[in-house]
């Protein structure tokens, strides 16, 4: 793999990263465009790393270590509010997933699941609230039937 090669997987794992950190930061969510761009290329540098020693099995098993434990830097921002027992920060949790799985797959070199994939997580970020919305005012939720 050339360096040209190389690049263009971590830039890509960055830019990635950096715009669903862009989406979190305009909705005035905990992580921003930092954190997810470094999250996308930290993703790409582990699996790339491991990439070019060439030992089979070993991408693998950097990506479900990677997969994993992401988690826990995602569980970080994940808040429940005592007062009205709602839960905030799973939709940046789940970026913050999805930006090391984006970084991965661009590690990878996988170009075709990151232009399919990309389209549509936008789709998800930006209209998936406003389904939401419409559905709960035509469906209201009762929390009193809550156990």
């Amino acid at each position: 793999m050339d360096t040209l090669e190389i690049a263009l997987r971590l830039g890509a794992a960055t830019l990635v990263g950096a715009a669903l950190g862009l989406n979190r930061d305009l909705h005035n969510k905990p992580t921003g465009v930092r954190t997810l761009g470094l999250v996308g290329l930290g993703a790409a540098v582990v699996v790339l790393a491991v990439a070019i020693t060439g030992e089979s099995g070993a991408v693998s098993r950097v990506v479900q270590g990677l997969v994993t434990g992401i988690g826990f830097l995602g569980a970080g921002v994940i808040i429940r509010s005592e007062q009205n027992r709602q839960i905030h920060g799973l939709t940046t949790a789940a970026c913050t997933w999805l930006s090391a799985c984006l970084g991965a797959t661009c590690g990878a070199g996988d170009w075709r699941i990151l232009f399919l994939s990309v389209p549509l997580i936008f789709a998800v970020l930006i209209f998936g609230g406003p389904i939401e919305d419409a559905i709960h005012r035509i469906w209201p939720h009762d929390e009193s039937e809550e156990g």
